[in-house]
């Protein structure tokens, strides 16, 4: 499961979680704006930034990265991908932290000793292996990322009915309904949506929401193409899977 891009997701829709996750559950999301911002003629882009609105520049700045691979060269690569930064778009921030979070201890690399001053001021990390079972619903969704697939069906229901008794914005519940719910579907993708909300016991309103249906079609595109690899028909698998048979016939054309 790719899961790089959906934590990103998760700061974007729901920003309170993360803040929850890094220890700063006081921090008022509504304050932050979520970018991969762009950095001009340097042919990179910040992957996750934090960035405060009009008004509440004396906030920290926040750079969020997800890491589940090894990588030698990551913090040379990422702290001068954010010097760059700061002297293209001059934040007006006083202070700053990267938050880097990893799927296991074992994927990253020590930053070098030369950069000790900005890993004592400004780095958090965070391993998704090794977060306390602390019962918060933060810290659960965390875990739902690297979660065996044996332990996910019981850990999603659970967070399901934690969501439902302790997030009382409406809104911001069926968020979190759908960003759960999304999780199970890219790591079952042989699972049919019925399964899914069986498995979860979630409503019908869940489809609802525009973040739902767009990771259930890109889920439905990439069985799709695996299907249609294997030899099945396009009429087969648009049947099968409930598509557009156009939708699947382009899947044809780019291959």
């Amino acid at each position: 499961m790719k899961t790089d891009t959906l934590f990103y997701d998760l700061v974007r829709e729901l920003p309170q979680l993360f803040f929850e996750l890094i220890g700063k559950p006081e921090t008022n999301p509504d304050i932050y704006t979520f970018t991969a911002q762009e950095v001009k003629d340097q042919s990179f882009r910040l992957d996750g930034l934090l960035s405060t609105v009009t008004g509440c520049e004396d906030e920290p700045l926040y750079l969020v990265e997800f890491q589940t691979y090894k990588d030698e060269e990551f913090y040379e690569r990422i702290f001068g991908q954010l010097f760059v930064y700061f002297r293209q778009y001059r934040p007006p921030n006083p202070q700053w932290y990267l938050i880097v979070i990893y799927d296991k201890r074992i994927n990253e690399t020590p930053p070098h000793p030369r950069y000790a001053s900005l890993v004592e001021n400004h780095l958090h990390r965070i391993y998704l292996k090794e977060l306390p079972d602390d019962r918060s619903l933060a810290t659960g969704i965390a875990k739902l990322f690297v979660e065996t697939p044996k332990k996910t069906s019981t850990l999603a229901q659970r967070l399901t009915t934690q969501a439902r008794e302790e997030v009382i914005n409406e809104n911001n519940q069926r968020k979190v309904l759908a960003f759960i719910q999304s999780i199970v579907v890219k790591k079952f993708p042989e699972l049919s949506k019925e399964e899914i909300e069986a498995m979860l016991n979630l409503g019908d309103d869940i489809e609802k929401t525009g973040y739902y249906q767009s990771v259930l079609k890109e889920t439905l595109l990439k069985t799709a193409k695996k299907l249609l690899e294997e030899g099945d028909s396009i009429e087969k698998v648009a049947r099968v899977l409930e598509l557009d048979i156009e939708e699947v016939r382009k899947l044809t054309e780019k291959q």
